[in-house]
């Protein structure tokens, strides 16, 4: 590693030595996105028209190779995503037919796990689903779409950065028997996505269509909280085959789970059920059960809305540490309790055909 340390600026001034199409350079064109300076490491994303991927696919190598030759750089990174397109003219013209929402080539079904706000352990439950799927013999993917705290590379034990062959398809990471993809492969663990609605509607749809999945079973795409453009932008485009809704039990969870459940409705795409996590916690030392955020809001919410409680999880120090030392429960400690709650609920997906 070179003792001398690169900077941004040195950055953009070799930058603007890179021709775009039009004749300009990517640092004036205004195309360059999140770029970081790191210890040696730069990434930045060039965000362009879908139409001119080839063209620009050049471009990106010659990037990356001028900025890899600069001192104190070990290494460059520069991946391409989609800008939203330009708004055509108004003209009377007939419009074209909107498509409608498409199935991903490959994949036989899509599972979104979502919830009305965060720190309810979404993100948690994904893992250990997909996981447990994937022990239950079905070929499982995981798309990490919680772009503003992707955490399934931690909660997996997966780190390095995804390797694109042709410039064009990204090849997953893998492991405990699932296939995974992150926007946090692509970015440093303290680094935040400053993305706009188009810029992360764009990277999704590339995580979708540009990742080699290969055949799955089904793929559980982990959602950010909240009823935003990702979720919006995937039950629009992509056929959704169920959606399962995470929550807490207390009452200010659950009047945004509220939220989320009534946005799937209104997008079309059928409701699998409800998890209670955080349900309840019993003291390693003496036995004592607590109900520390409530019990059975999420239940009797479920009764009203007329679908399944799918699973009460408890509130549990070996679940957390499992997910943080990257190997969630269900591959840990597979016999415990905790795991058997993950097994029980992904055996109820397969017998209800969504995963």
């Amino acid at each position: 590693m070179s003792n001398t340390q690169a900077t941004r600026e040195a950055v953009l001034a070799a930058l603007k030595a890179i021709k775009t199409p039009d004749g300009g350079d990517v640092v004036s064109a205004g195309i360059m996105r999140a770029l970081t300076v790191d210890s040696g490491t730069v990434r930045f994303v060039l965000e362009i028209p879908a139409s001119q991927s080839e063209a620009f696919a050049p471009i990106r190598d010659a990037a990356e190779e001028v900025v890899r030759g600069l001192p104190g750089v070990d290494s460059a990174t520069v991946v391409m995503t989609a800008a939203a397109a330009a708004p055509p003219d108004l003209k009377p013209n007939k419009p074209a037919a909107p498509k409608g929402p498409q199935k991903v080539p490959g994949i036989d079904r899509i599972l979104a796990v979502a919830s009305g706000k965060g720190g309810v352990g979404k993100s948690t439950v994904s893992s250990n689903l997909a996981c447990a799927l994937a022990a239950e013999g079905r070929r499982v993917g995981l798309l990490d779409a919680d772009v503003y705290g992707p955490s399934q590379p931690r909660m997996l034990g997966v780190s390095g950065r995804p390797a694109s062959p042709d410039g064009k398809t990204i090849l997953p990471m893998r492991n405990h028997g699932v296939t995974m993809m992150s926007i946090g492969l692509m970015t440093n663990d303290d680094q935040a996505v400053v993305w706009r609605g188009p810029m992360l509607m764009g990277a999704l749809q590339q995580m979708l269509t540009q990742v080699q999945w290969g055949a799955l079973d089904v793929l559980i795409v982990d959602l950010p909280p909240g009823t935003g453009d990702v979720q919006m932008s995937l039950a629009q485009k992509t056929i959704v085959d169920g959606a399962v809704i995470v929550s807490t039990p207390q009452d200010m969870a659950l009047l945004d789970a509220r939220k989320g459940i009534d946005m799937f409705r209104q997008l079309d795409v059928p409701l699998v059920g409800m998890i209670e996590n955080m349900s309840t916690h019993i003291c390693s030392k003496c036995g004592h059960e607590e109900h520390i955020f409530g019990h059975g809001g999420v239940a009797d919410e479920a009764a009203k809305l007329g679908v399944p409680l799918l699973a009460e999880v408890p509130l549990n120090m070996d679940i957390r540490l499992a997910s943080d030392g990257g190997a969630p429960i269900v591959v840990s400690q597979p016999d415990s309790a905790q795991a058997r709650v993950f097994v029980d609920v992904a055996r109820t997906l397969v017998a209800k055909g969504v995963a």
